[in-house]
């Protein structure tokens, strides 16, 4: 029965509750976030402190506190000022005067009840104020495919008061509701304690940059929790519980979580560790490939270049034809022997590290120097990015500059229509000085030296390509993603089939992936080195 009542925002049809942002929040991360607290405000906060929920819903991030007397809880809806009304009447433990319809984007704080003004309009209670809330999460125009695969959100966060007053000072982050929430916040109640579930972008975003420069306070403390446990979230991404002292005006650069991986894993001892970074829009990786683009030389391919984020790794990839909509919104770049090198490592460090719900926001940056004098990792990053499924060359596409043998390493029936890449690994390359992006660079005049996973690749890869190429009617100038598709076909939709019926090639393409799972954990480590991400 008590879950029965808790619950009966469930009454609200679910894409009402999508469409509004409205995250039900688990009641483990309830109790866990008043425990964090506790630690921040001492043992007797709930008796020296008064706690208002702006944006309520139902009440359940409120469950669990003691002090009635200095608990208020408001929200947009009266239909959920009714269900926490009556939530009281089955012993909820709050006073009804103390819950109230507000709109808090949109209201001036002169209509909150006068309990409330008498709080927020005397200085020693201000001081002991806590924003306590979970705030809806809904974006004008969010990508389906990034976040929660729900349909674009117009007119839901780009109507408000505050959006209006404050989208030319902070730009895009003030499509987000919770942004929304956190600005009037900020500006209205600037000496309150503001604790709030929310996704951990406005940390480290690039699309962020200026709300960090006009949101300046104190991290106290906080942990991360996967977002799939919340209703009506799919994905995987860090939620985080964060407590900000807006009193003290300090400039967000870094900030320590603690990470609860499962439901039932949390307790007191806290050996996991997740570090979120600040960045100015200078310092992300999208800048330093920039410094390398060229329009000059002849393309042998196209990068598609996302954002930034872990979370977009899979629409980092090689192409030889862009699609329209890559080409008019900039997301891609020409890839020519003058470039290739910073390309395969641009690739590669997109991809050589999994993808987890803890890391989905981390941003990948403009890396120090040292990396342009490791040759191994340049070699590396070179031949995970030939073999990897990112790579979707296609020799339907175009001339197949990609293909990493000579005709004789794979017994080839005829002469490939293009020996680049073979010549670019043997250093047989023709390259004036001229065109190259350093003065100080040489021409190619050795063969790349291999480590052993990297020999190991090419050599799964050398077999992958013989058993094609004994193949009846293969086209002997297929890339790797033409190999794939002769072996495991398409489906009625025209997606790609996992598997291939022939056990040899599975063996074989099976081999290869192993093998380049052994390269990126050799390649991992100094991704971090270099500074393409920070741990």
């Amino acid at each position: 029965m008590d879950y029965i009542v808790e619950r009966r925002d469930l009454l609200v049809p679910h894409d009402i509750r999508e469409r509004k942002g409205s995250f039900f929040t688990p009641q483990i991360w309830v109790e866990l976030s008043q425990i964090y607290l506790t630690y921040v405000l001492g043992e007797n906060w709930q008796d020296e402190y008064y706690v208002w929920d702006c944006a309520a819903g139902t009440g359940n991030l409120l469950a669990g506190l003691t002090n009635k007397y200095n608990i208020l809880a408001s929200t947009i809806d009266q239909q959920d000022v009714n269900i926490m009304k009556d939530r009281i009447k089955n012993g909820a433990n709050l006073l009804e005067d103390h819950v109230f319809q507000f709109d808090f984007l949109n209201d001036d704080f002169t209509k909150l009840p006068k309990p409330l003004q008498a709080i927020i309009n005397e200085p020693e209670k201000r001081n002991k104020f806590v924003v306590y809330i979970t705030p809806p999460y809904a974006e004008h125009g969010n990508r389906s495919t990034i976040s929660y695969h729900g349909e674009h959100k117009s007119n839901v966060s780009n109507t408000s008061i505050v959006y209006e007053k404050f989208n030319k000072i902070v730009g895009t982050a003030t499509r987000e509701l919770f942004i929304q929430f956190f600005l009037k916040i900020y500006k209205e109640l600037p000496e309150s304690l503001l604790a709030s579930f929310s996704t951990v972008k406005f940390i480290n975003s690039q699309n962020f940059s200026k709300f960090r420069q006009n949101f300046k306070a104190e991290y106290k403390k906080g942990f991360i929790c996967n977002a799939n446990t919340f209703d009506n979230v799919k994905s995987n991404f860090p939620i985080g519980f964060l407590i900000w002292d807006l009193k003290t005006k300090d400039e967000i650069k870094m900030i320590e979580t603690d990470i609860i991986e499962e439901l039932d894993s949390y307790n007191s001892n806290h050996n996991l560790k997740k570090n979120f970074y600040s960045f100015c829009s200078k310092d992300f990786i999208s800048n330093w490939l920039r410094k390398f683009y060229d329009k000059t030389a002849k393309a042998i391919g196209y990068i598609i270049l996302p954002g930034v984020d872990m979370q977009q790794q899979n629409g980092v990839y090689f192409t030889l034809q862009p699609t329209k909509s890559d080409i008019e919104q900039h997301k891609t770049a020409i890839i020519t022997q003058n470039n290739l090198k910073y390309m395969v490592i641009y690739l590669a460090v997109r991809q050589c590290i999994t993808q987890d719900w803890k890391n989905n926001k981390d941003q990948y940056l403009y890396p120090d120097g040292k990396w342009e004098t490791d040759l191994e990792f340049q070699n590396n990053c070179l031949t995970y990015s030939l073999f990897h499924g990112q790579n979707k060359i296609t020799n339907s596409d175009g001339t197949n500059h990609w293909i990493p043998f000579t005709e004789t390493e794979v017994n080839s029936s005829e002469k490939f229509e293009s020996n680049f890449m073979t010549k670019y690994i043997q250093g047989k390359l023709k390259q004036d000085v001229a065109t190259t992006f350093f003065a100080s660079e040489k021409q190619r005049t050795i063969p790349l030296e291999l480590s052993k996973e990297a020999s190991d690749v090419f050599g799964a890869g050398r077999q992958l390509w013989k058993y094609y190429q004994a193949q009846p009617n293969c086209n002997v100038n297929a890339a790797l993603q033409d190999i794939r598709e002769y072996f495991q076909r398409r489906n009625g939709s025209g997606k790609m089939i996992n598997k291939s019926t022939d056990e040899h090639y599975m063996n074989l393409i099976t081999d290869l992936r192993n093998k380049i799972k052994v390269l990126a954990k050799k390649m991992e480590p100094k991704v971090y080195k270099y500074g393409f991400l920070k741990l």
